[in-house]
């Protein structure tokens, strides 16, 4: 069996450990520009010895922004400072990933620790966007109701977002289909209600995340990887559900997608979800095993064994370690050494490194 400590090939790329970084959103850009804070943020962490790392929610229009905070890749000005962080990270030996995104009913918020509420238009604020004229809760605006030249528009900024993140020189891109955004939205019944060809079946929910889908892979060099991030479940009845999760995997496998990185919920601010250690790994196990592609576990990971004992026991094939490796961005090395496993360390930090280790 894998180990966590184990090389993972997707298509010409290859991981050098099992343990990747999520994308976690800074919201310290200004008009979409990556900052000083972004550059510092994750080279700490490309140094760390994490083998992936997704860069946070980059937003592919302006309204397409959860905050005033969030990065853009909507315009080319954009390209070099994200080229800055995918190039160093590089030189660290860290694959660097960017998760392309849009908001929709979502966006237009304070940043991450003010008050989630639409902002109004004197706070700098916008009309925000959504498959149905559904507020996402108390505090948020009612969305416009996306027409289908709007539909249309969606899926080529998606596509341009990926040409910009390949001239910024990222080896891979993760869609964005998760935690009750624009994608995700298309696909619960709960806040997709339309009658058109994007709402009522399954096929039709799942449309749009085909289509985007589709287009970002026909931008997507073949030889590089396509991530996807969704929500197994909206842990709410008459939700979007694992079931159906796993349904549209098999369909995205043969669209071209070559890992799913498994989360939940975000769509609905009233669900009752039974969060603790490892609590949505049983979902990147089951798409793993019955859709047949390789998935990524995610949620409260903190231990080494903990990611080890998920690699090893066949449950994910790679671990994303949010919260922890923002309290320690080393805890890549940290767990090699714990788990009697080999890893690099740069060479300005030998000294620090348990002895015989090699330098990078």
């Amino acid at each position: 069996m894998a180990h966590l400590f184990e090389p993972l090939k997707l298509r010409d790329i290859v991981l050098s450990s099992r343990i990747g970084i999520p994308p976690m959103c800074q919201y310290s850009a200004h008009d979409g520009m990556a900052a000083d804070w972004h550059f510092v943020h994750y080279g700490s962490r490309a140094v760390g010895g994490a083998a992936l790392m997704i860069v946070e929610a980059t937003a592919v229009t302006p309204e397409g922004r959860i905050s005033l905070g969030d990065m853009g890749i909507w315009d080319d000005r954009h390209i070099e400072p994200l080229s800055r962080i995918a190039r160093f990270a590089q030189q660290q030996g860290c694959v660097a990933a960017i998760q392309l995104a849009h908001a929709g009913r979502k966006a237009s918020v304070g940043l991450g620790w003010q008050a989630q509420s639409t902002l109004s238009e004197a706070e700098g604020g916008w009309k925000t966007v959504a498959p149905s004229p559904v507020a996402f809760g108390p505090g948020y605006a009612v969305p416009r109701e996306l027409d289908a030249a709007a539909i249309a528009a969606v899926v080529e900024n998606f596509a341009a977002g990926a040409r910009r993140a390949r001239e910024a020189g990222f080896q891979t891109v993760e869609i964005h289909a998760a935690h009750g955004y624009l994608l995700h939205q298309f696909l619960s019944p709960l806040s997709n209600q339309r009658k058109d060809a994007y709402g009522g079946s399954f096929e039709n929910r799942t449309r749009l995340v085909r289509e985007v889908v589709s287009a970002v892979r026909a931008e997507w060099p073949e030889r590089l990887p396509l991530l996807i991030r969704l929500s197994a479940t909206d842990w709410v009845d008459g939700g979007w559900n694992a079931d159906e999760t796993v349904e549209l995997c098999r369909v995205l496998k043969a669209l071209g997608v070559d890992l799913v990185d498994v989360s939940s919920a975000g769509l609905v601010p009233t669900a009752k979800i039974p969060a603790g250690p490892g609590f949505q790994t049983e979902f990147a196990a089951r798409v793993r095993r019955e859709a047949g592609i390789a998935t990524a576990a995610v949620g409260l990971i903190t231990s080494p064994a903990q990611a080890d004992h998920i690699i090893r026991s066949g449950q994910a094939d790679i671990v994303l370690l949010g919260r922890e490796i923002l309290r320690n961005p080393y805890w890549p090395l940290a767990a090699a050494q714990a788990l009697g496993q080999e890893a690099t360390w740069p060479h300005q930090y030998l000294r620090a490194a348990p002895p015989g280790s090699k330098g990078r």
